[in-house]
């Protein structure tokens, strides 16, 4: 006989002494019944409330099936008495295989015929962990003569638990195409299945949840009477509508529910929260507690809390801080948690810590919402000790931590850190990855922002959202890759009015204002209305390159066609433009006729447009001007200083020297940094306290000769250009002795490396992206007098 046939003999000789066995049990069961020995009622409820009361997850613990000791599989919020000892073993079953011989034995007495039992049956496998949801199944198809309601809406719940939403609206169709029987409990799963299926799909949230059917799970319930006449499947239809964002279509069935629960207001404070319109949110909680005299559960004061965190105002948060202390609520740890972050989020870290340092039991998120309190506050050094007080850390704490330090102008901090999380294991989300772009974008640290897209983002097929489009788009063109920003915005599936106006922005800021001009009119051809940010960038692209008319009409329209008001942003645009081409003028007139008092952009712009035009008279009132606003700004003085030069004004420029000694205003130095393998290096003018300083000014010299070189081939024609050619190709001495003196010295490699003598298209772009760091220093070195300053790049 082959081996394989004897061992299923095997087997099913196993299985026929265990299923004796088995029944021999059930015997014994029954002749204690008989005998009048009762050890009490079976305790049996229907398994639909909550789904934690389902299931407990179970282990195999070999071969055999069995599995680990569990408690009862149903919940005991309605008990049934039933005397029948196989339905006693079922409730007790805790294995998938013990089932089975259970099912067998229902099914040999005809007990599985029953719907009692049928509906135990299929419960037990719909909702276990994992789901049995063939079998389950099958036991549907064999009900007799047909399905019950509670039956159908098991089905679904366990299509639901398996993350099938569209099984699960497929078996409500046929619920409604045969007419089978239904409850309140087969619509609320159908409209979750609705939910489910449009966010499945990626889809539009309106579009997507029509496609799923929740308007057609609504018609139904409206059909069968449902919806006026069942509190939950109202709920359940506020929450649909107002999770797509149609709060117009849910307050309409909330206003049309004859009867309400705090469900019914929690829902839809819920929705006005999410849709940002948390003064709605708050008049709903005022209207539920005031008027209607309803009170608020838990999950209700978690979202009145987070409406007025929204709205950032303190006697308001103050206000429901008392009303919680004050309202018999049960605190819990959520519930403290939205105190903590409402009032950071209102500015007052007082209150925020002392309800943090009053809570019993405190999560990660309690943790992470303090520091988030210290960093809205600005506190970095309050936050950053918090965090790393803490004992557990997750994903949302890293990046809430990033975040602080990007918003707050500390991006190697913000680097360093995102560095850390990685290294601890630690998945990035997208709202980490967008902190940490933005970051790289503060840094100009283009190397980062490109591992950080190829390593997480493209390689894990992550989908752009727009918010991570944005963050990518902007970090980019800040580093001076506009052709990938813009290949990125081309890619994009969905774009709102901040991906138009960072693109916008970029191509102003590197000079090309004909692409600025067609993507506006492109953004105007796509029905998107532009605001205050778009005409910046536009007037800001006029500015750059000189367009006086095309400023004018842009700002005209803003103001004539669009109504928005002009900030002194868009006047300090106006201004800069005026004055670059000389009209300086009818750009003084513009500062003075401004709505608003002008700030130090637009007296600076001008200021700088009077030294290039050298207007004394007009320079020296917008200098003043300038004084007044920041007496200790050093540039005022070296701006003026350098325009009473180019006249040869000498006695003046004494002058401003004395009031600046008088004054004790210091010229401050220039200052720049570089990214060298992960580490960043700061560079003021003049500086030799690095440790590479003498390197570096060698390698300087270096890219000034070859410069100088480059400069002579192009005057000199195709032989001097020849002849430089065959230069390149071989490295100079001092080169060569360079990196043999520094293959150990990473940092020094780095910048020989820089200058390598390559095209000259890569040289300068090399010049350009690499060799920033050291403009103050070799401008300080090789030219002594000169007055030039160097910002570090942002």
């Amino acid at each position: 006989m082959p081996k394989y046939e004897a061992g299923k003999r095997a087997r099913s000789s196993v299985l026929v002494i265990e299923f004796l066995c088995f029944s021999a049990s059930l015997a014994v069961s029954s002749l204690h019944l008989d005998s009048g020995v009762r050890s009490g009622p079976i305790e049996i409820s229907r398994p639909f409330d909550d789904a934690r009361n389902g299931l407990t997850e179970s282990r195999r613990t070999g071969d055999t099936g069995a599995m680990a000791p569990t408690r009862p599989a149903w919940n005991t919020n309605r008990n049934l008495v039933v005397t029948h000892p196989l339905l006693s073993h079922l409730e007790s079953c805790a294995s998938f295989r013990r089932l089975l011989q259970l099912h067998a034995l229902l099914t040999v007495t005809g007990l599985a015929a029953h719907r009692f039992p049928a509906s135990r049956l299929l419960a037990f496998c719909a909702l276990s962990t994992p789901p049995r949801l063939a079998h389950a199944a099958a036991i549907l198809a064999r009900a007799h003569p047909s399905p019950n309601s509670y039956m159908l809406s098991t089905m679904m719940r366990g299509f639901l638990r398996a993350r099938l939403p569209h099984r699960a609206l497929h078996l409500f169709r046929r619920v409604l195409r045969h007419r089978l029987p239904a409850d309140p409990r087969t619509f609320v799963f159908a409209l979750k299945a609705a939910t489910a299926a449009a966010a499945e799909d990626g889809s539009d949230s309106e579009q997507g949840a029509l496609s799923g059917g929740g308007e057609a799970v609504h018609c139904a319930a409206l059909k069968r009477g449902f919806v006026c006449g069942s509190v939950l499947v109202g709920n359940a239809l506020t929450h649909f509508y107002a999770n797509r964002g149609s709060l117009g279509d849910a307050g309409k069935v909330f206003d049309e529910m004859p009867e309400r629960d705090v469900v019914s207001w929690t829902t839809l404070v819920d929705g006005y929260i999410w849709a940002g319109l948390a003064d709605v949110a708050w008049k709903v909680f005022c209207r539920m507690v005031v008027v209607e005299g309803m009170q608020p559960n838990e999950v209700t004061l978690v979202a009145a809390v987070s409406a007025v965190g929204q709205m950032g105002l303190l006697p308001l948060g103050v206000m429901l801080h008392q009303y919680v202390a004050d309202g018999g609520v049960a605190r819990s740890v959520n519930l403290d948690n939205a105190l903590v972050d409402m009032f950071g989020k209102c500015g007052c870290v007082k209150f925020a810590r002392e309800v943090f340092d009053g809570m019993v039991v405190k999560d990660v998120y309690s943790w992470t919402s303090m520091v988030n309190a210290y960093a809205k506050c600005g506190d970095l050094e309050s936050a950053t000790q918090l965090f790393d007080d803490m004992p557990r850390r997750n994903v949302v704490s890293w990046s809430c931590m990033i975040a602080a330090y990007s918003q707050l102008n500390q991006p190697e901090e913000a680097v360093q850190l995102f560095r850390e999380m990685i290294t601890q294991g630690v998945d990035p989300i997208d709202a980490t990855l967008v902190s940490v772009l933005s970051a790289c974008a503060q840094l100009g640290c283009l190397d980062l922002g490109r591992w950080i897209y190829a390593e997480y983002i493209a390689s894990n097929k992550i989908r752009l959202t727009i918010n991570l489009g944005n963050a990518l788009i902007d970090m980019y063109a800040k580093c001076g890759d506009v052709r990938e920003a813009s290949r990125l915005f081309g890619e994009m599936a969905e774009r709102n009015i901040v991906s138009w106006n960072t693109m916008i922005m970029a191509h102003a800021v590197h000079g090309q204002s004909e692409e600025a001009i067609r993507l506006f009119e492109q953004l105007k051809g796509a029905n998107i209305v532009p605001d205050v940010i778009t005409f910046l960038g536009l007037l800001s692209s006029c500015s750059h390159s000189g367009l006086v008319s095309e400023g004018r009409r842009y700002f005209k329209q803003m103001t004539m066609l669009y109504r928005i008001e002009p900030r002194v942003e868009h006047y300090a645009c106006m201004i800069g433009l005026l004055g670059k081409v000389g009209l300086l003028e009818e750009a003084f007139e513009v500062a003075r006729a401004m709505p608003m008092e002008a700030d130090e952009a637009g007296w600076g712009a001008l200021l700088n447009a009077c030294r290039m035009h050298g207007n004394v008279e007009i320079g020296a009132c917008v200098a003043d001007k300038l004084v007044e606003l920041d007496p200790s700004d050093s540039g005022i003085y070296v701006l003026m200083s350098q325009i009473y030069a180019s006249k040869s004004k000498w006695d003046q420029v004494k002058m401003l020297r004395m009031a600046m000694r008088d004054r004790g205003v210091k010229k401050n130095p220039g200052c720049s940094s570089i990214e060298v393998e992960g580490k960043f290096h700061d560079f003021l003018v003049a500086d030799v306290s690095h440790v590479c300083s003498e390197d570096i000014y060698a390698a300087l010299k270096n890219i000034y000769s070859h410069l100088k070189q480059e400069d002579s081939c192009r005057c000199h024609g195709d032989l001097r250009a020849s002849r430089c050619g065959a230069e390149e190709r071989s490295a100079p001495p001092l080169m060569e002795k360079r990196r043999e003196e520094s293959k150990d010295d990473t940092f020094t490699a780095h910048l020989i490396a820089s200058v390598s003598l390559k095209p000259a298209e890569q040289r300068r772009a090399v010049l350009l992206r690499g060799a920033m760091c050291t403009r103050s220093c070799a401008m300080a070195t090789l030219h002594p007098s000169s007055s030039s300053i160097s910002k570090r790049q942002q």
